[in-house]
């Protein structure tokens, strides 16, 4: 994951991206517009469903200024056409005039088809299966290939320099900055020994965010709309985000997922141990990342909790909570 946390936060990302230049943008790419244009739910980049004359609408993408390096958005946009070539249901960018990334202004940008679908509930043992089959088929082309300018898992990046952003900051109320800090600094111990214990475990090309709010579901079963985060990492965490509820839960779920899994790529059990390693990153991360982007008016309107103490004090005790986790043995199928 990126760091841009320099962002000039007197600098409005998004000021210039007026519905007048998503339609120019859309018509630049050759589709004729209707004029219809539908915000998506997305925080990070903007995208757009725009209406097309006598046609299907398509889903336009603006990525966020200065997040990605060109070359790392075009890495994203190769790998999600090699998964699609190699038929694993992947949305990936189309090919206009021999290119996947055209730009508009200050802003590059990314056409889509649009592909419907709900959220998946994985309730079922059939349905986490057959999501597990779509990750294995998605990691085996992972494994083949290597990024080389798209980043890698950094435990640094996502614990400790995380953290040290929110305490640089206004965020934490006056009486949690202690604790915040302490509890910050021993996970980011415990996850490096989670790591350590596990040993060199293989780290390929992922999708990198795998949450529910990233796969769409029909009829013939998941798809995945988003790449925006792929990474190199190990294949685990393209896997326990799919998880929740007790161990015990836990535990069967990723029976499923594995079953469906190991049809087409075995899974290193060891990286088993860094499920719990992986959430408290993640965990520690998007309070970062939320910090980093309040700059951007979209922000605080979303998330208007966040500048309040009753979040800090949530969270704090949530982190606290997720170190006990960590000190726990890991999950054993």
């Amino acid at each position: 994951m990126d760091d841009d946390s320099e962002v000039d936060p007197s600098e409005v990302p998004y000021a210039r991206l007026t519905p007048d230049l998503v339609i120019a943008a859309v018509e630049q790419a050759g589709f004729l517009s209707d004029g219809r244009v539908l915000a998506l739910n997305s925080y990070e980049n903007r995208v757009y469903q725009v209406g097309v004359e006598d046609d299907a609408p398509v889903v336009v993408k603006f990525y966020r200024p200065g997040r990605w390096s060109r070359a790392e958005i075009l890495e994203e946009h190769h790998f999600a056409l090699e998964l699609a070539a190699a038929e694993i249901p992947v949305i990936a960018p189309l090919v206009i005039g021999g290119a996947t990334l055209l730009e508009a202004g200050e802003y590059p940008f990314a056409v889509y088809p649009r592909r419907g679908g709900r959220w998946p509930d994985l309730d079922s043992a059939e349905d986490r299966i057959l999501m597990g089959r779509f990750l294995g088929r998605l990691h085996r082309v992972g494994g083949i290939g290597h990024f080389e300018h798209r980043p890698g898992l950094d435990i640094d990046m996502m614990a400790v320099r995380a953290a040290e952003f929110v305490l640089d900051g206004p965020w934490l109320p006056d009486y949690q900055v202690e604790r915040y800090a302490d509890v910050t600094e021993a996970l980011a111990a415990a996850v490096h020994e989670r790591f350590e214990a596990a040993g060199p475990v293989r780290r390929l090309r992922i999708h990198g965010d795998c949450h529910r709010g990233n796969v769409l579901w029909t009829a013939l079963g998941p798809h995945f709309v988003d790449l925006d985060d792929c990474m190199t990492a190990p294949a685990v965490q393209d896997l326990w985000m799919l998880l929740s509820g007790s161990r015990e839960d836990m535990r069967g779920q990723l029976r499923d997922v594995l079953e469906g899994y190991e049809q087409f790529l075995e899974f290193d059990r060891v990286e088993i141990g860094l499920i719990e390693a992986l959430r408290a990153l993640r965990m520690v991360n998007y309070a970062a990342w939320l910090a980093r982007r309040w700059h951007d008016p979209a922000f605080p309107k979303a998330f208007p909790w966040f500048a309040g103490a009753r979040y800090w004090d949530d969270h704090v005790r949530q982190l606290q909570e997720q170190l006990s986790a960590l000190g726990e043995p890991p999950l054993r199928l």
